[in-house]
């Protein structure tokens, strides 16, 4: 999806003091400097890294932070401690920041020149123990941060800051995100439900419902010349079956696919929003449920859930931000069904329609097939099979007093055999540790069956983003038993009451 916001960045901010002198502080400003150009020549980060002169006083932190609040293009800040920054500067300006924040404990050297050190060196290369002092004074205030130790030549440090990085425009795109339902959720249905309200004030999305009707008046205004020149792009992109093509029997349900995606691409660009919802079981004068459209649109990164989940919408909105520009896909996904012979367990994932073409390599195929659900017209859809690779779902739930992200490390492989019948796109994975454990631990949790399923984005980046927008999260990976999982679902439901009432 398109958009005219700023080129994102972070702020790179050095601590220091007065005592040190001028002559001391230019050669501070000079080596934080070059971090800060180090990290932005990388290449690596998502964002820029704009350097910010030295703070030295209780007033010039305080008013740095109040900018990078109201700075659309921060999404967050980085802070070291070149030298010993006193903490008791820092606490008017941290607790006033609201973006994220990473504590960098680096220093400018990565060798020490050991023949040559003396005080004056030691007086100007004090990170090892003043960033000790603001390590403090976070934690004495409660902030929520991230913390990287190492020099920033270490692909591992410039690893770690590039996850932050992502993670934080995860969180500033969810601060401004507008998501449109179109119709409710599917009735009857509890895990799709959820506290819109709640939502807004942890995450800062707008979720707002339309009739379905609304958006099948702009469907029905679009222009049949525009239709003409999808209908060839389409042919352009995918093996189209020979029945949908111009000619065809089918042809015209093509057609009305194609109507239905500018259509839906005209409503969510004049309304702004990057998200929404459709549902079998409202779909008003749709004569088709949205398939090839919503798979393109998921394509082009808008968040996506079905049958009115909003909260997975939300979370594929945020996933496809932070995954943007890495190699892999993010997708709307559903367990389905599962493998389970001993030694081989899988789980086949898919929908009715509703799978990214971003996790797949192939050339899709557009096809169309029965529905036999909704009760409308046969919807186009496009089909393939999910790339193997190492991944992750992950999935939002609502618990009531809080949310909670339960994220299982998968590997995706491919089919046992051929899916000839298999009318829709699909994911095969491998959860970890086993089908058995995760499924308990995903149950026990309380997990949605609408999940993200990414290939792009990795663990450390949803855990940046989890305690960037302060929400419950827990991993079942290759480590996890049933009972350590059922111990750790406890301490968390303690923690997380006990954190709500301290007002953290």
């Amino acid at each position: 999806m398109t958009t005219t916001a700023p080129t994102p960045e972070v702020w790179f901010l050095t601590g220091s003091q007065g005592l040190y002198g001028p002559e001391t502080l230019d050669q501070v400003a000079d080596q934080s400097r070059a971090i800060a150009e180090r990290l932005e020549g990388s290449g690596e980060l998502p964002v820029s890294v704009v350097w910010k002169p030295v703070l030295t006083d209780a007033a010039a932190i305080h008013r740095q932070m109040l900018e990078a609040n109201s700075a659309p293009a921060c999404v967050g800040v980085i802070a070291w401690m070149h030298t010993f920054s006193p903490a008791k500067m820092w606490i008017t300006g941290l607790d006033a920041l609201q973006k994220p924040l990473l504590h960098l404990h680096t220093q400018a050297g990565m060798a020490l020149p050991w023949s040559t050190i003396d005080m004056d060196f030691m007086n100007l290369n004090q990170a090892a123990h003043g960033d000790r002092e603001f390590g403090y004074i976070q934690s004495r205030l409660g902030v929520a941060r991230k913390t990287v130790a190492g020099h920033v030549e270490s692909p591992v440090v410039r690893r770690r800051i590039a996850a932050w990085a992502r993670a934080a425009l995860g969180r500033d795109e969810l601060r401004g995100l507008k998501l449109v339902r179109f119709g409710d959720n599917m009735r009857d249905v509890a895990v799709t439900e959820g506290d819109k309200v709640d939502a807004q004030l942890r995450f800062g999305v707008s979720v707002n419902t339309y009739g379905v009707n609304d958006l099948v008046a702009v469907v029905d205004a679009v222009d049949d010349d525009a239709i003409d020149k999808l209908v060839v792009e389409y042919a352009d992109l995918y093996r189209v079956a020979p029945e949908l093509l111009p000619g065809g029997d089918r042809h015209e349900s093509l057609r009305y696919g194609a109507r239905i995606e500018l259509g839906l691409r005209t409503f969510l660009t004049d309304g702004g929003f990057g998200a929404f919802t459709t549902n079998f079981e409202d779909l008003g004068g749709l004569r088709q449920l949205p398939g090839l459209a919503v798979q393109r649109l998921m394509a082009d990164g808008y968040g996506f859930g079905g049958e009115g989940d909003w909260k997975t919408s939300v979370l594929l909105r945020a996933m496809k931000v932070m995954g943007a520009g890495l190699p892999g896909g993010t997708s709307f996904m559903e367990d389905y069904t599962y493998h389970l012979v001993p030694g081989q367990e899988k789980i086949l994932g898919a929908h009715m329609l509703e799978v990214c073409p971003s996790i797949t390599s192939q050339r899709p195929s557009l096809e169309i097939h029965p529905l036999a659900i909704g009760g409308r017209e046969d919807p186009v859809r496009l089909r393939f099979t999910a790339d193997s690779g190492q991944g992750l779902v992950a999935g939002l739930s609502d618990l009531g007093d809080r949310f909670r992200l339960t994220v299982n490390d998968i590997d995706v492989v491919q089919p046992d055999e051929e899916l000839p019948n298999l009318p829709v796109a699909c994911a095969v994975w491998e959860p970890r540790p086993s089908l058995a454990t995760s499924a308990e631990a995903w149950l026990m949790a309380g997990a949605p069956h609408h999940t993200v399923l990414s290939t792009a984005v990795k663990l450390e980046v949803v855990e940046d983003f989890a305690e960037m927008v302060a929400t419950e999260m827990v991993v079942i990976d290759d480590d996890t038993t049933p009972r350590s999982f059922q111990r750790e679902l406890r301490w968390n439901a303690a923690y997380h009451r006990l954190a709500e009432g301290l007002g953290r």
